[in-house]
């Protein structure tokens, strides 16, 4: 008699290369089910800007899984709970789920295997990082040991197609997507992010699309006014697409893509230090930065919400707050400028910025958002010194983001290049575009004092 598996969906919305799918299926009857659990994530639950990608994630999702025979059920609610009420209802006896490493994932993972038979298996990453080990046989806190570590052990698997039949285990209630209300609805602040094309589809023509630039990709990621990113992480967060499959892709190119496959394996890495320090989302990775002044009350406030809004008076970083709002999403060099900015130049907690970031962005994911921001803040176990300071006027002219800017302030584009990264200093600014919260050479000293404030208590203590 054929088994009746549950298949558990979560950030692997694909029918390629989804080996929980691919189990279950050669097993026998298969019952896919997704559950949207808000209340376990905790502060963590997925915001705003995901919300829109999973809706049409999900939707496309749905469809495919219709058409190969096994309905998608949509339940809402702890997911422990959940999956074992539906296992009952469908007569299972075991769950497939690809594995998962946010703290809340692995929570539910260890509920749910009190319950009932639950099989784990690799996907959402090019290797478990619990197997990426030291020589001693220990956990890597620093990405570039990890990455020499992780390159060992690559080439991963060849990627499996999709399984060629699947049999669904019978009709169960369901939740309707749309019930769910994850689209955004008075006002609609999502009308730009038409750009996208969630679900296994877009993910594959994203990759084709990046395939024909990919050579570039070493110089061009860097040139926000370039298409010169994958514009990838989306699908990758949501697991439309396997890494292995992105580096099978990448890797047909030759030597060409050897910064990009190195950007995937930082992936990898930020997830194997949030399975080693699962609240690092939340606080310092570095102890002594517990002690950093960080700005507070209605002035910083003032300076936040000017920050979100891209009303800061550097060009550079409005251009890039202004695309995050309207798109989901902002280009890689300008994330690290914007949280500089934020971190260093206002001295705003680097906490309050990855929150935002978390809200609007399509891609956040928790162990990318805490790992970069701590990366930039010089707080995290691997990071840039506190001291380096993005200067991010000469960002701007270095990397000739005057057409980025052009396209996302609008008052700044007729300009000229000579005046458009500091239009305050070139005595041009236009009106209604405001001055400069503070100005760079002011903020880095404040920072710096600030940091040496800190070290310094730090050490006498």
């Amino acid at each position: 008699m054929a088994e009746t598996s549950i298949v558990w969906f979560r950030q692997d919305l694909r029918l390629a290369d989804q080996a929980a799918l691919a189990a279950a299926a050669a097993a026998g009857l298969v019952v896919p089910v997704y559950v949207l659990d808000d209340a376990a994530p905790g502060d963590w639950a997925i915001g705003g800007a995901q919300r829109w990608w999973l809706h049409h994630s999900l939707a496309a999702l749905g469809a495919a899984l219709a058409e190969a025979g096994a309905p998608l059920i949509l339940r809402r609610g702890d997911a422990a709970d959940e999956i074992a009420r539906l296992a009952e209802e469908v007569g299972a006896t075991r769950v497939h789920a690809i594995r998962h490493y946010e703290p809340w994932w692995k929570a539910a993972e260890a509920a749910l295997g009190k319950r009932i038979a639950l099989g784990l298996h690799d996907g959402y990453l090019l290797a478990d990082p619990a197997a990426v080990r030291t020589g001693s046989g220990g956990r890597y806190r620093i990405f570039t040991p990890f990455w020499r570590a992780l390159e060992q052990r690559m080439p991963p698997p060849a990627p499996a197609p999709a399984p060629k039949r699947i049999v669904g285990g019978g009709t169960v209630r369901s939740d309707r997507l749309e019930d769910w209300a994850l689209l955004p609805n008075r006002p609609n602040w999502a009308t730009g992010f038409d750009e996208w094309t969630p679900g296994e589809a877009g993910a594959q023509e994203a990759l084709a699309t990046f395939g024909e630039a990919i050579d570039g990709y070493e110089v061009d990621r860097n040139m926000p006014a370039k298409e010169g990113s994958s514009r990838l992480s989306p699908h990758l967060h949501h697991g439309e697409i396997s890494p292995a499959a992105v580096w099978h892709a990448a890797s047909r190119r030759g030597v060409g893509p050897a910064a990009f496959l190195r950007e995937i394996g930082w992936r990898d890495f930020t997830s194997n230090l949030i399975d080693q320090i699962p609240d690092y989302a939340d606080r310092n990775g570095r102890v002594a930065m517990d002690r950093m002044p960080w700005r507070s009350g209605a002035e910083a406030d003032r300076d936040f919400a000017a920050w979100t809004r891209g009303q800061t008076g550097y060009p550079i970083v409005d251009a890039g707050m202004r695309q995050l709002w309207t798109s989901g999403w902002m280009h890689n060099r300008v994330r690290m400028i914007t949280a500089s900015f934020l971190i260093k130049h206002l001295l705003i907690d680097w906490r309050r910025g990855e929150r935002w970031f978390w809200d609007t962005l399509v891609d956040a994911d928790y162990g990318n958002n805490s790992v970069n921001w701590q990366w930039v803040a010089g707080s995290g176990v691997d990071s840039s010194p506190f001291g380096r300071i993005m200067a991010p006027l000469g960002q701007s002219a270095k990397f000739d983001a005057a057409d980025y800017i052009r396209r996302w302030v609008p008052e700044l584009a007729g300009l000229p290049d000579a005046a458009i990264h500091d239009p305050e200093e070139a005595g041009c600014t236009p009106t209604g575009y405001p001055a400069k919260l503070i100005g760079h050479r002011e903020g880095r000293e404040r920072a710096l004092a600030a940091a040496r404030s800190t070290l310094s208590e730090s050490a006498a203590t």
